[in-house]
């Protein structure tokens, strides 16, 4: 090769990904052969997921439970929340009719009871008939039944008052009823999204656009998780992996551009960067230091097609390849 033009061989190959289930499971059903060129998050394959459906059902239904639930908790506060301050009005009114009808009742029997002694001491002297004293006497014993009832009256309407100021501790009662409520609520809603994440699971999905080079498993059997079902190799990013002795891989550098050759299309060079230089030697039975033996140490070289136009080359394929590292050399084809 001209000097300015490293030449190399090796094989095609690609970034590779290994596709598995995260769930142990039998594979009911697969929806991807070789070959097949898939997109990011196309199913593959779906695991037996009769038991992880009836956990979503569940879930479901919990979750609806505890919904309604809540939204019971939540009526109930607000007719709470409505009915308390009427209650509170109500007994107000209440206490202050009962004041009304305690002061009426006090000055009955104040009056009353001038009247009775007034009409005793008349009917002593003569004044009045004794009837008149003991009707002024009866009037006056009426007057205290009516003034104690009164009392008694005030003192239940300020019970039913100091009940009805009680709403409040029931709101804030109720209002930790709703939270608890609200709390289970959103438990069965983790809970759904848990069992709705473990049927996911089940669909095992492309993580990438590629093409599957390899089928691992067929339908009916059972997978352990993480097990690999599926080989996907994204064909846009192809690389040539070659091996450039010792003496000339210190010319190589991180960007330079190459030329990949393929017995396939020898007249169509693919255009292609290194982008990686191993930083070890490699096929070799041992690294030796020696100088007669150093010479025959070779490092691993991945050239990146720039392009891959109609995926025409695949993973596997032999090819040879021109490194320039000498700009301005111009490019010759491959002469072994």
């Amino acid at each position: 090769m001209p000097e300015g033009l490293i030449l190399a061989s090796g094989r095609l190959e690609g970034d590779r990904y290994s596709v598995a289930s995260k769930r142990p499971g039998k594979v009911a059903a697969l929806l991807a052969r070789e070959g097949d060129q898939v997109k990011a998050g196309q199913l593959l394959a779906r695991l037996d997921d009769l038991q992880a459906r009836a956990r979503v059902q569940q879930a479901r239904a919990r979750l609806s439970e505890a919904q309604a639930a809540l939204a019971a908790a939540r009526e109930e506060l607000a007719l709470l929340r409505r009915r308390v301050p009427l209650r509170i009005d109500t007994a107000r009114a209440d206490v202050a009719h009962a004041e009304a009808a305690l002061e009426a009742a006090k000055a009955r029997a104040h009056q009353a009871r001038k009247d009775a002694r007034r009409y005793a001491d008349l009917a002593k002297t003569g004044g009045v008939d004794r009837y008149a004293a003991d009707q002024a006497e009866l009037a006056w014993q009426v007057a205290r039944t009516e003034l104690a009832t009164a009392m008694a009256a005030l003192e239940q309407a300020r019970k039913r008052l100091a009940e009805a100021e009680l709403g409040a501790e029931e709101i804030r009662a109720k209002e930790h009823q709703v939270a608890v409520a609200e709390a289970r609520a959103k438990e069965a809603e983790a809970a759904l999204a848990e069992a709705r994440s473990l049927l996911a699971d089940l669909r095992v999905r492309a993580p990438a656009d590629g093409t599957l080079v390899t089928r691992i498993v067929d339908a009916g059997e059972v997978v352990a998780a993480g097990a690999p079902l599926f080989t996907l190799v994204d064909l846009d990013r192809l690389y040539l992996k070659v091996y450039v002795p010792e003496k000339e891989i210190g010319r190589l550098r991180l960007g330079l551009e190459a030329r990949i050759y393929s017995d396939a299309f020898p007249d169509h060079p693919f255009p292609a960067r290194v982008r990686y230089i191993a930083d070890r030697a490699q096929f070799t039975p041992k690294e030796v230091q020696t100088p007669d033996e150093r010479v025959k140490l070779v490092y691993a070289v991945k050239l990146y097609l720039d392009e891959n136009p109609e995926h025409r080359l695949t993973p596997g394929l032999p090819a040879d390849a021109v490194i320039r590292w000498r700009p301005g050399v111009p490019w010759t084809a491959p002469r072994w």
